[in-house]
């Protein structure tokens, strides 16, 4: 199979997922322009074959975290995205915000992991049996508490420290957490839609982010580069940063 061969399937396996359509072109953001092949029915369509490029340096990136052990915080707060970034990131025991995003889980880490220690905290004493002390009004309360923290920290028990890179989908969607990525200089990939701005992200990957199987393509994509890279350590390579058009 030729290489241009393989490029034609890949395409073509894109189209079927609906990875190419884009927005309307009033939505595009600048930065994604060069990115974009043409227009159909007022919605843009991308150029495919730069998404697979783009696509490839993140995998060769992700490849790269896997076999050196980093940690990847995987974040979807939008519908179609959450239990595809929930089982994804599970998957390779990766920690994950599938839902709303706490402001400060990265540039207030050390309050936000308080908090999640608490949660730790007082799962265990319940497992333990060690509310039974407190009054049926008071175990109550805890119990709510336990629930309000386990809905916005459930993904984040295991991560002890900032990640080393984090997987957003829909970049403009997810804008807290990409900036306070930035600021702690922490490597972003990001599958991102016309109206992105990916001028900042280290890893864009323009394609469709709204529809739920272009998403689970791309995240299992990169979820499996982070798998291969952990088995094989030694034959990974070093990532090449996609030149910015």
């Amino acid at each position: 199979m030729t290489p241009k061969t393989v490029v034609n399937n890949e395409i073509e396996q894109l189209f079927e997922i609906g990875a190419h359509f884009g927005y309307a072109s009033a939505r595009r953001h600048p930065s994604v322009k060069p990115y974009i092949l043409g227009t159909k029915n007022k919605v843009e369509i991308f150029d495919l074959e730069k998404t697979i490029d783009l696509f490839d340096s993140a995998k060769q990136a992700m490849k790269k975290f896997g076999s050196e052990g980093k940690t990847v915080l995987f974040v979807g707060s939008k519908g179609e995205a959450r239990d595809i970034i929930k089982t994804s990131a599970e998957s390779i025991d990766m920690p994950f915000v599938a839902g709303r995003w706490i402001g400060g889980t990265i540039t207030n880490f050390v309050e936000i992991r308080k908090r999640v220690q608490k949660l730790i905290d007082l799962t265990l004493q319940k497992e333990k049996g060690l509310l039974t002390k407190y009054t049926k009004k008071e175990r109550l309360m805890i119990d709510r508490d336990v629930e309000k923290l386990s809905q916005m920290f459930e993904g984040l028990l295991s991560m002890n420290k900032l990640p080393d890179a984090v997987v957003v989908v829909d970049s403009k969607q997810e804008k807290i957490t990409v900036d306070e990525a930035q600021q702690k200089s922490i490597t972003t990939f990001a599958i991102a839609g016309s109206d992105c701005d990916i001028s900042s992200i280290t890893y864009p990957i323009t394609a469709n982010d709204s529809a739920r199987k272009s998403i689970e393509f791309f995240i299992k994509g990169l979820v499996s580069a982070y798998e291969e890279g952990k088995k094989a350590p030694v034959v990974a390579k070093a990532p090449v940063v996609p030149e910015k058009k």
